[in-house]
């Protein structure tokens, strides 16, 4: 296969479309942080852990942290790794595990990142999440051609300053397409 199309999805959301019922990524939006022939990685950045908050995670990890960083929403990042932080983020990007997405954006899921954002000190742009989303070698691109996804660039300001609760709908927005005309009815031309 094409190697051209395996990583050209890195740095793009991936917007579910109504048809996509699975509740896991149903209207989700995902970053995906790597695309290649390996498969695909991202995180979802429009789900919130419902039932934690950053103080949670630092207690546990025995981070000291400000009394207004303990109250940051921990996202659901996706139904993989489920026990491991990733941490989506703007400049810096010095930090140990820094993964580049675009020239604007990384990915990173090393102590060091938690401990500066815990005290204030991190990326100023950042969502920690719990998990990640993954494709096996292929399964992506089914999944578009079957029309569960839309593509498009993915967009700081909708990760990092819209309500998580309004990001699906911005990100399908920002295509130009109304939310409210997307059909639940797969199909192709």
């Amino acid at each position: 296969m094409n190697e051209k199309f395996h990583t050209f999805l890195k740095g793009q959301f991936l917007i579910a479309m109504p048809v996509l019922a699975d509740p896991i990524f149903y209207q989700t939006v995902t970053c995906i942080s790597e695309h290649n022939s390996q498969g695909a990685v991202g995180v979802i950045i429009n789900r919130a852990n419902p039932s934690l908050a950053a103080k949670d995670i630092f207690d546990e990890l025995k981070i000291d942290y400000t009394p207004a960083m303990g109250s940051i929403p921990i996202h659901i990042g996706g139904p993989v790794h489920i026990d491991e932080l990733f941490v989506l983020h703007g400049p810096p990007f010095n930090w140990e595990g820094s993964f580049a997405i675009t020239p604007s954006l990384s990915l990173s899921n090393t102590r060091d990142i938690l401990e500066a954002i815990a005290m204030e000190r991190g990326p100023k742009s950042f969502i920690i999440t719990l998990g990640c989303a993954g494709w096996a070698p292929g399964q992506l691109e089914s999944e578009i051609r079957a029309n569960a996804w839309l593509t498009c660039n993915a967009f700081e300001d909708i990760i990092f300053e819209m309500p998580i609760e309004t990001r699906w709908e911005a990100a399908t927005r920002k295509m130009g397409i109304d939310p409210s005309q997307l059909s639940d009815i797969a199909g192709h031309a």
